[in-house]
């Protein structure tokens, strides 16, 4: 016969574990009248038959008929005395918040940019958060009504995260910043939306998203290979962007396609590009016979390539940018003359007003209006 357990208690720290099962085996054979011990910081959930049944709190507890109403009825074949003996499993729920999970996207996040690059860039996102158990049993439900032994800390974090990319993901695709630096600036409402977003899916998964920060947004490479993978691009368009990028790789000296389609495809240094499409697009089939006989003449050499500069945003580096999406970054205010840039040859970052090449961005500052009165 079973050994009939008198005292369940969870000794161990559940220091990187959600959920503990007792035991961790099969059923475990309890009888009214044993001792259930629950710790500060857990909660414990009845469980059988693959049903959750009644939630305990902190503290010392004498099973009887009266605080396991649910179970009782789940039994109701048995007639219940003192010393009557049950099968059931109790799970041991960690009630603590974990204040600081780190998060990151595994897959890219697209963000358009009308007229920029390909249009469309492709970014990286990172952060921290911190979360808790809300309600117990439905942790069991969700995470191991399976019947396994424990849940790690590292699973519940991979659901999380999932949910976290996917509000994230959708904040894109609703707000669309248009680039690199303004969706950087933005970080902190980016932030809020994700909480809002993603606290349906933590709730439905019995946890409470307390908090949530963006580290940073990273840009990737972006090309229309990568473009047309993610579904972005239809046939027509995917032909005639390879097109473009193997003439912007020539025009660099570079060799194959996609050369220096990166960063800049999205942050301005490809608004060159954009127009190179504009042309492209809008001459496409017009008079092809006259363009077949035309006779061929020599190309001219590269165009001099423009300076471009990085540029520091609430802490982080971005960039490179033309001097055309510089402009656009002043006339929008996030770009100032006391904002740190640098380019190659430059021994130290440096304000930008000092910058004898970008001095025609700013124009003529008018003077502080006099006093009234």
């Amino acid at each position: 016969m079973a050994r009939v357990a008198d005292k369940i208690e969870l000794t161990r720290e559940m220091r990187d574990r959600i959920v503990q099962r007792m035991p961790e085996n099969g059923q475990g054979d309890f009888r009214m009248g044993s001792q259930l011990i629950v710790h500060q910081g857990q909660n414990a959930v009845f469980y059988r038959d693959g049903k959750s049944l009644d939630t305990f709190g902190p503290g010392r507890h004498t099973i009887t008929t009266a605080n396991v109403p649910v179970l009782t009825s789940f039994l109701s074949n048995m007639v219940f005395g003192s010393d009557t003996i049950f099968s059931a499993v109790v799970y041991y729920v960690a009630m603590r918040e974990f204040p600081q999970e780190g998060w990151g996207t595994r897959q890219p996040i697209a963000m358009q940019t009308p007229g920029q690059g390909l249009g469309w860039l492709l970014l990286g996102a990172h952060g921290t958060f911190g979360f808790e158990v809300k309600d117990a049993k439905r942790v069991v439900d969700t995470f191991v009504g399976g019947g396994q032994a424990a849940l790690d800390l590292r699973s519940v974090k991979t659901r999380l995260v999932n949910s976290i990319t996917q509000a994230a993901t959708d904040w894109f695709a609703e707000v669309n910043p248009g680039n690199l630096m303004k969706a950087q600036a933005m970080m902190d409402e980016m932030s809020t939306a994700i909480k809002i977003k993603s606290q349906d899916q933590f709730d439905s998964m019995g946890m409470l998203l307390k908090n949530i920060t963006i580290g940073g947004l990273s840009p990737l490479e972006t090309s229309a290979d990568k473009l047309q993978n993610m579904g972005l691009l239809d046939p027509q368009m995917y032909l005639q962007l390879r097109a473009l990028e193997t003439i912007e790789a020539s025009s660099q000296g570079g060799g194959g396609a996609g050369t220096g389609v990166g960063l800049g495809a999205g942050m301005g240094a490809g608004m060159g590009m954009g127009q190179m499409m504009a042309g492209m697009f809008g001459g496409m089939g017009q008079q092809p016979q006259q363009q077949q006989a035309a006779p061929q003449q020599a190309a001219p050499p590269p165009l001099p390539q423009a300076s471009t500069y990085y540029v520091a945003m609430g802490g982080q580096q971005a960039g490179p940018f033309d001097a055309a999406a510089l402009k656009q970054y002043v006339q929008g205010g996030q770009l100032t003359k006391d904002t740190l840039v640098w380019k190659d040859g430059m021994p130290n970052w440096i304000a930008a007003g000092q910058v004898p090449d970008l001095s025609n961005l700013f124009g003529a500052v008018p003077p502080p209006l006099p006093p009234t009165g």
